[in-house]
């Protein structure tokens, strides 16, 4: 009986209960960090996934579409157009070149006019004397012929200059159709076939986004549950603590110390440690049992959720792409319309040169057509000087024959060098025709590229908005979903241990019954019945409560009962002596 109730057996019970606690305590909270990171990681996931299929069909995707079909149908149009500026630009070439014989010949008169006024003042130097006046033939004439030479001359310059502007514009034309045949129509069709694949991945994605919902919602409630059955570390941590409380207590009580304020007699001893052996065999049993329960379901509930985690995020990569996630319709589209974002630059820059050609034709004929009338200037004052020349001849008589000859030769030099320079213009005149209605379709061409480039922009903007957020999400998932994984199944490894302290506990219990062979006593005396109360009241699971009012709930009533007897009859003899 003295072994029994050795208070250092109770303090030694009272440590072995302290290790499972600690342990317990220990991995519980490990648990629940895993659990609480590994959660909060799938929630943020799980609605980042969520959206994106929102994002897929919402308007401004829809808009995207839109200014991609207009993109696609109008470039096959470009097309068409382009041809015929080729066509064009071929015919302003041939007329151009076909103003180069009338040219030559203007240049070889103007040259011959040289000549002749050069043998003019030669003849005219031989033949005249002091007293004769033939300033016509010796600085009139050479005055013109240089007048026309350099006119002439300029003439020439200019429209050296605009073959020269003609036959690169047409070089660089056939070099970029080289680079580029076919390619609007190609863009065209290109890009209708990914906007199909686009229209189909925004269908999977819908679908896989009500698994996705699905999924989530079912992760949602395994998360509560794994929650409420972790709270079983904590309910059992507190559990064990006031049974350790309780052994502590009662081994201070049995070694003459004060325990709840109380102190307890000699003789009380066997009976009090009865009481308390038996409450607290029944409260650690209860406690094991407990807790064997709830660990399973949680590390279950830890283990469904690993899977569940894993499902989620295999379901988000099919939906954003192929089995890898690194590819998707959106980023192929995103890259075919940079792509002919760039090809619609380069036909714009491409028929900016057009217009610049058909300014320069334009300007260069209105040139030549001002030297064309400084060379119809001089072919009349040549008229003039060579009728005045002829007056002079006519006074000499046989000694102005050959200088009659040279003004005839000048008349006939002038009249052939206004021939061809009007013969040039005619040509010109045509290719600035021509160049005008080529710039006015030039102008309307670069409307429309710089329209369809414009909405190309837009549909860039806003897939390039949507795929970035594409790839986010995947590079998210990429790199917190392994976490996720590994985080649940380390919480749900972090349990799988646990079980086998409920056998520990189960010993402690017996071990704790073994401290008394008495039956616990029928009446509590007024010092144990104060311990009692005031263990009770450190109790915080109803549990707890539940098998203590059991065990005791019948001496407790009988006290009571007896109480409140033994109060009534004082209040009776006290009312007695107050009417006597």
């Amino acid at each position: 009986m003295t072994s029994s109730a050795d208070p250092h057996a109770m303090r030694r019970l009272a440590d072995d209960l302290a290790r499972p606690r600690q342990d317990i305590e220990a991995a519980f909270v490990a648990v629940g960090g895993r659990l609480t990171d590994g959660a909060a990681l799938l929630n943020k996931l799980s609605k980042l996934f969520e959206a994106l299929p929102q994002t897929l069909g919402g308007e401004q995707v829809e808009e995207a579409s839109s200014h991609l079909r207009a993109v696609a149908s109008r470039a096959e149009h470009l097309a068409t157009s382009f041809a015929q500026e080729k066509s064009d630009l071929a015919r302003l070439a041939e007329v151009v070149a076909a103003a180069n014989s009338p040219i030559s010949d203007l240049k070889r008169a103007v040259k011959m006019m040289g000549i002749v006024s050069v043998n003019a003042r030669v003849t005219a130097a031989g033949i005249v004397g002091d007293s004769d006046d033939f300033e016509v033939f010796t600085t009139d004439i050479a005055t013109l012929s240089d007048s026309a030479s350099r006119t002439i001359q300029d003439f020439a310059q200019v429209y050296r200059q605009l073959t020269a502007e003609v036959d690169r514009a047409t070089s660089q034309r056939a070099r970029f159709e080289a680079a580029h045949a076919d390619t609007l129509t190609h863009l065209g069709s290109s890009l209708g076939s990914t906007l199909v694949a686009l229209d189909q991945q925004r269908a999977v994605a819908l679908e896989s986004s009500t698994e996705t919902g699905r999924v989530s919602r079912q992760i949602v409630g395994r998360i509560g549950s794994a929650v409420m059955s972790l709270q079983v570390g904590d309910a059992t941590r507190q559990r064990l603590e006031h049974a350790e409380l309780a052994l502590t207590s009662m081994a201070e009580l049995l070694g003459g110390e004060t325990a709840f304020d109380q102190t307890l007699p000699a003789d009380q001893h066997e009976t009090a440690l009865a009481a308390l052996a038996a409450l607290q065999h029944q409260q650690i049993a209860a406690t094991a049992q407990s807790f064997a329960q709830e660990v399973e379901q949680a590390e279950a509930d830890l283990s469904a959720l690993a899977a569940d985690a894993g499902t989620i995020m295999a379901r988000s990569r099919d939906f954003h792409g192929d089995e890898r996630g690194t590819s998707s319709a959106v980023a192929s589209l995103s890259a075919q319309l940079r792509r002919a974002v760039t090809i619609l630059a380069d036909f714009e820059a491409e028929r900016a040169k057009l217009e610049i050609v058909a300014q320069a034709v334009q300007e260069t004929v209105k040139t030549l057509l001002e030297h064309v009338a400084a060379v119809q200037e001089i072919e009349a004052n040549m008229r003039l000087v060579s009728l005045n020349a002829a007056v002079r001849c006519a006074q000499l008589g046989p000694r102005g024959a050959s200088l009659t000859v040279i003004a005839t030769q000048l008349r006939e030099l002038t009249s052939e060098t206004v021939i061809a320079a009007e013969a040039a213009m005619a040509r010109l005149g045509e290719s600035s025709t021509l160049a005008g209605s080529f710039g006015t379709a030039t102008d309307q061409g670069s409307g429309q590229i710089g329209e369809l480039e414009e909405q190309a922009n837009l549909a860039l903007d806003i897939l390039s908005t949507l795929d970035q957020a594409l790839a986010d999400a995947l590079k998210r998932l990429n790199s917190d979903g392994p976490k996720v994984i590994k985080l649940l199944e380390a919480a749900a490894g972090g349990l799988s241990g646990q079980s086998a302290m409920a056998e520990t506990l189960d010993d402690i219990a017996i071990a704790t019954a073994a401290l008394s062979t008495q039956a616990p006593p029928a009446q509590l005396t007024t010092e144990l019945s104060a311990i009692l109360a005031s263990l009770r009241k450190t109790y915080t699971m109803e549990a707890e409560r539940q098998i203590h009012d059991r065990l005791f709930a019948a001496t407790s009533s009988a006290q009571s009962a007896a109480s409140d007897e033994s109060g009534k009859a004082e209040q009776e003899a006290d009312l007695a002596e107050f009417m006597l």
